[in-house]
């Protein structure tokens, strides 16, 4: 069709001009096997006269040998172009044409329909923008048709159309047609598919899918081809979050620095301020350049070279955004996973993931639940087997830039790696829920519980306290990072051991290398590091030691929460204080300057807040005092307070 245009003989650098200019529409086909996905998109290309003669002679030839037409020319070979696909009338893997109308430009997928296969339809449909679902109108819904329906709605494809094939096998029957359509949208109902339309055909005739169907009078929506050439799918990109994931830095000489990338979403324009991920440094765009020569304004999907007007450091994985609209920043996030692998996908095992062009090691923490496709319902499992889908608490290693799936598939959707076979084992979509508000959650869950009926020990307090001639209690040094809190904790600890006590030290730095290395520095992750480390705390008290614990702990609220769980009768605060100056001189690591470069988010006392404690045990002015001077305090301060003698 796109061939019958007159430009190609008068002028031909017209004709690929206005072709380069055609809206390209992807879309796939998928269905349960022998629902005619094949045959549809072969005789989609024949009635739209996009076989050439060659090549249609070959078909014609082979469909005696492979077809399943009775010797008559078979559409379906068109793209099954595998041997083994022809020699078993199914599709095994995706098959992608390309073909053009007047109006159009599009490619095509044909996913296989056999559940064996499922990874593959999820790999066609996760750059569609338009959905075939094919149900043979002998058979109606089926288990396979539930569960493509499922990824399709699960891929965020926001276009579907139904198909009820092989009507002349029915008799062209309306009720047929109308009770399939009713099935299909009962199930629907509890996706994600917005917008849904049905139409009958007879692929293997042509009839509704160029042409109308005389057959099918009853019918008067529009035919195949006439819907994908006018579907509207320009909303369907996100054009609102500028994101620019780093590739490459073209360096080819002293006076040009460029940074290459492919569009993820969003619009930018030359002159517009932007902010560079990690650092968080701004600048603004100098110059946008294509293999076309430079343009004013760049969108997604298009493949550019930004020149910024400052000197920035900026490399491959990191992103380029708008300062007011930037993506969420955490190494925690829930995704649903599709797993592609015959090896199960294990809990806590560590894989590679490739998000946008960072690739970082990581873990799937925990399998919250296994989707059963044929319900939905959410059920338990401990791991997810080829072909099956669950929803995941994943952490990685590092910090990734990324949007919900929903809003955006560029930065929301990630491939899991083997780390030794390098396969590409599972694929992801990041979910609007944020993995640490489950976490924040901790605390109240643990309200409802009840010790009642819990036999702790054999041994009695009272037998402790006769033994280690002392009352366990918990200590909390709590300061910004410089105030020597952890230095001060093991001087304390020295201290005290030596004149025959039993006391330990608990560092908050040395929790999250092991109990709670899967916690960042969010908020929310540094409550949790408290609430795991208190209840850790609490175990040493109940053994009858001492607890000398340095934590940060920004949060009175978070403190208050601590020493409910540790008990206020045995739980005392001390605030660790000093001078700026001296903090950043203590400083060896150079967190502080990481954290004003912007290279180290929600620092306290830097770009997060630090709440000093209201009613402090114990201050102590650690610019002032030695080492010695603060651990003889604490001391001190134990032995008034009855804990030690």
């Amino acid at each position: 069709m796109s061939h019958q245009s007159e430009l190609i003989a008068k002028d031909i650098l017209a004709y690929l001009e206005q072709h380069e200019r055609k809206e390209l529409l992807r879309f796939i086909t998928c269905g349960s096997v022998d629902d005619g996905k094949s045959t549809l998109i072969g005789r989609l290309l024949y009635d739209s006269k996009m076989i050439y003669e060659d090549h249609l002679a070959q078909l014609e030839n082979e469909s005696k040998v492979h077809g399943t037409t009775g010797g008559k020319f078979d559409p379906a070979l068109v793209t099954d172009g595998l041997r083994a696909e022809r020699e078993q009338g199914i599709t095994i893997d995706v098959a992608y044409r390309y073909f053009s109308t007047a109006k159009r430009k599009f490619i095509i997928a044909d996913t296989p329909g056999h559940e064996q296969y499922t990874r593959n339809m999820a790999t066609g449909a996760s750059t569609a923008d338009l959905a075939i679902i094919l149900i043979d109108a002998r058979h109606g819904v089926l288990t396979q048709t539930k569960r493509h329906s499922f990824i399709v709605s699960l891929l965020g494809i926001r276009h579907v159309i139904v198909t009820v094939n092989k009507m002349d096998l029915v008799e062209y029957s309306q009720t047929r047609f109308d009770e399939i359509c009713e099935d299909y949208k009962d199930f629907a109902s509890r996706l994600d598919l917005p917008d849904l339309h049905f139409i009958p055909l007879a692929a293997l005739h042509g009839e509704n899918v160029v042409d109308p169907s005389p057959n099918m009078p009853w019918y008067r929506g529009s035919t195949l081809m006439s819907f994908l050439e006018s579907v509207y799918i320009g909303s369907d990109r996100n054009l609102e979050d500028f994101r620019l994931p780093i590739q490459y830095v073209n360096r080819p000489n002293l006076d040009y620095r460029g940074f290459c990338g492919t569009i993820a979403s969003g619009i930018v324009r030359k002159g517009d301020e932007i902010m560079v991920l990690p650092s968080k440094r701004t600048s603004r765009i100098k110059r946008i350049v294509t293999f076309d020569g430079d343009i004013d304004e760049a969108f997604c999907p298009q493949s550019v070279t930004l020149v910024l007007e400052d000197e920035v450091d900026c490399s491959r994985g990191d992103m380029i955004v708008r300062p007011g609209n930037v993506p969420k920043v955490s190494n925690t996030f829930d995704a649903t996973i599709v797993w592609l692998n015959a090896d199960a996908m294990i809990p806590g095992k560590t894989y590679l993931f490739k998000h946008t062009t960072q690739t970082v090691a990581g873990q799937i923490d925990s399998l919250r639940y296994r989707v059963d496709v044929n319900t939905l319902h959410r059920t338990p499992s401990p791991e997810l087997q080829l072909n099956e889908i669950g929803r995941c608490s994943i952490t990685v290693n590092q910090d990734l830039f990324f949007d919900a799936y929903r809003r955006n598939r560029g930065t929301g959707s990630f491939i899991i790696i083997d780390r030794i076979t390098n396969a590409t084992v599972g694929a992801g979509m990041i979910s609007d829920r944020d993995t640490v508000r489950q976490r924040t959650a901790s605390w109240e869950a643990e309200e409802k519980e009840s010790d009642a009926g819990i036999v702790r020990s054999d041994v009695t307090s009272d037998e402790r306290q006769a033994r280690f001639g002392q009352k366990p209690a918990t200590v909390l040094l709590t300061g910004l990072t410089g105030t020597g809190k952890s230095t001060i904790a093991r001087a304390t600890e020295r201290l005290l051991f030596d004149r025959g006590r039993a006391v330990t030290v608990m560092d908050g730095e040395l929790m999250r290398r092991g109990v709670n290395v899967d916690l960042g520095y969010s908020t929310e992750d540094r409550s949790e590091n408290l609430r795991r480390s208190s209840h850790i705390a609490k175990l040493f008290n109940d053994a009858g030691l001492l607890c000398i614990a340095a934590f940060v702990a920004p949060s009175q609220s978070v403190r208050d929460r601590v020493a409910d769980v540790i008990g206020r009768d045995r739980f005392l605060v001390i605030h660790c204080d000093a001078d700026e100056s001296t903090r950043k001189a203590r400083d060896t690591k150079g967190h502080y300057a990481q954290a004003l470069s912007g290279k180290m988010p929600n620092f306290p006392g830097v770009s997060a807040p630090y709440e000093a404690p209201e009613n402090a045990d114990l201050i102590l002015n650690t610019a002032e005092l030695s080492i010695s001077q603060c651990a003889e305090a604490i001391v001190d301060l134990l032995a008034k307070r009855g804990f030690v003698r």
